[in-house]
This record gives structure tokens, C-alpha cells and sequence, in this order.
């Protein structure tokens, strides 16, 4: 039998931007405390949300849905979401879905908290 495996996620603050860091694969077992953790942030009155997927190395569809509620959830609230630090492997999947265009993609967390 599988086991459940949890998702690793670092969160920081800085003023009114929160720095979400999961490390791991973000997919249909992990992508539930991802989800927590941007909601968490999101109601802790985050005005910036950057989400750092530098040590992310694999996304499925749950993971790009989670994305996706954080950033309508992010929008309804006046606040800003921002993934940064893609390996090309997920940038790929985003492109692959379009996503590329839906969200605000840079290369550096300091670049995501200035976006």
C-alpha cells in the first residue's frame, strides 16, 4: 500500500508579501497542503503571493488547478500572485497549458517580489 506523502512548504513574510516554497512534487497526494498553505497566506492579508517552485521538480494537472484557485483567489482579494524559479520541466507543462500567459512567470524570487 502507497504511502500518503506530505509536501514540504516554507513560508516567509516580509511586509505584506508572503514567499510560499514548496519543495517536492506538487501532484493529486501533495497539491492539498499547497493549496492550505496559499489559502493560509491569502487570509493572513498577503497583498503579494510569490510562489518560489525552485525546488520543485515534477506538476500534474492538481497541481496547476491549485495554482489556478490561488491566483482567482489571490484576485478577488486586490492581491498579486507570482511564480518564480521554474525548472523547464514545469515551465513546460504551464506553457503546454497555456498557463504561461495567465500567470506573472520570473526567473528570481527578488524579481517576484518587485513584479
Amino acid at each position: 500500500m502507497p504511502e500518503d506523502r506530505a509536501i514540504e512548504i516554507g513560508t516567509t513574510r516580509e511586509g505584506e508579501t508572503s514567499v510560499v516554497t514548496p519543495q517536492g512534487d506538487i501532484d493529486m497526494s501533495t497539491s492539498p497542503g499547497l493549496r492550505a498553505a496559499l489559502r493560509g497566506e491569502s487570509e493572513r492579508g498577503a497583498k503579494r503571493l510569490v510562489v518560489d517552485l525552485g525546488a520543485v521538480g515534477y506538476m500534474d494537472s492538481s497541481g496547476l488547478a491549485t495554482l489556478v484557485e490561488a491566483m482567482k483567489l489571490a484576485k478577488g482579494s486586490g492581491a498579486t500572485l507570482v511564480l518564480c524559479r521554474m525548472n523547464p520541466q514545469v515551465r513546460a507543462i504551464f506553457e503546454i497549458a497555456r498557463l504561461d500567459t495567465f500567470f506573472k512567470i520570473v526567473d528570481a524570487v527578488d524579481s517576484a517580489k518587485s513584479a
